[in-house]
């Protein structure tokens, strides 16, 4: 036996690598995936089988909580500095963009279990940079540990962000547990690369249960539907895509003309000088 055969993880085109080659999907594309049956199975709950969040959540100082959220706000880190001093802006982003992949269509989505952490939504070119503002929320959740899950702990962020800039929220409601690995069962489209948009049909029919425009997108396209600057087309499919995500007119104007006096991540520089994704770096 020589020494690739003995080992199956190896560098070079030539040789195997674990993981790769054709798989029983290529030869029956049909086949049910029956592991998604299993993911986030309590037997690997890095929490422990008896771990109970509500529970853990009535254990929460929640206004002592609240006060780390407003000190982080304007504790402008030297590797990631704070716009303007505040951090507002990049934290209300990372909020909406944990709640806004949810869809109508199968319910599927949103900021119910945290799923930002992980692929493929970690790496979307829509959430570019939202990984910083994770890692500058690291501190506060390893001291909180158990106590606040990472979905409410996005939520929250945003609405301290809020409150912090000086605007009266709701409230907070606390609740959504985390998984802990990428949920594989939900449908993000078929696109192969970023931004691919083939999932239309006849007069700009956008397939269920999908909202989003364009793969990697939260919901529409900034520059206009395929980067083309054509504000009627916009209009439409502005108000197709946040009908589909619950979302009256009234609603949609406050979220996106309101939202945006927070600050904007796009067209904000070179894409080209933008490095790998967080799942690729």
């Amino acid at each position: 036996m020589n020494e690739d055969s003995k080992n199956l993880v190896t560098d070079g085109s030539k040789n195997p690598t674990v993981g790769r080659g054709t798989s029983n999907r290529d030869w029956w594309p049909d086949q049910l995936n029956l592991k998604i049956l299993h993911q986030n199975s309590h037997m690997s709950n890095p929490m422990g089988e008896e771990f109970n969040y509500a529970e853990e959540f009535k254990r929460l100082d929640l206004e002592a909580l609240k006060k780390d959220l407003y000190a982080l706000m304007t504790d402008s880190q030297d590797w990631w500095p704070a716009d303007y001093g505040h951090y507002g802006g990049l934290f209300i982003r990372m909020a909406w963009h944990s709640a806004g992949t949810y869809r109508i269509g199968d319910g599927r989505g949103g900021a119910g279990t945290g799923t930002q952490r992980f692929a493929p939504l970690n790496s979307w070119p829509d959430n570019v940079n939202l990984d910083k503002a994770r890692r500058l929320l690291w501190p506060i959740k390893q001291k909180y540990g158990k106590k606040i899950s990472w979905a409410d702990l996005m939520i929250l962020a945003g609405n301290c962000a809020l409150e912090s800039m000086g605007f009266k929220t709701f409230g907070f409601g606390g609740g959504r547990e985390d998984v802990w690995e990428p949920e594989d069962d939900i449908y993000w489209g078929t696109e192969s690369e970023w931004l691919g948009d083939e999932r239309y049909s006849g007069d700009r029919e956008l397939e269920n249960p999908l909202a989003a425009v364009q793969m990697g997108l939260i919901y529409v396209n900034p520059e206009g539907p395929n980067g083309e600057p054509d504000p009627v087309a916009s209009g439409r499919d502005i108000r197709e895509t946040f009908a589909r995500m619950a979302m009256n007119d009234e609603e949609t104007v406050a979220l996106t003309a309101g939202g945006h006096t927070f600050g904007k991540s796009h067209g904000a520089g070179d894409a080209a000088l933008v490095g790998p994704e967080p799942e690729a770096a």
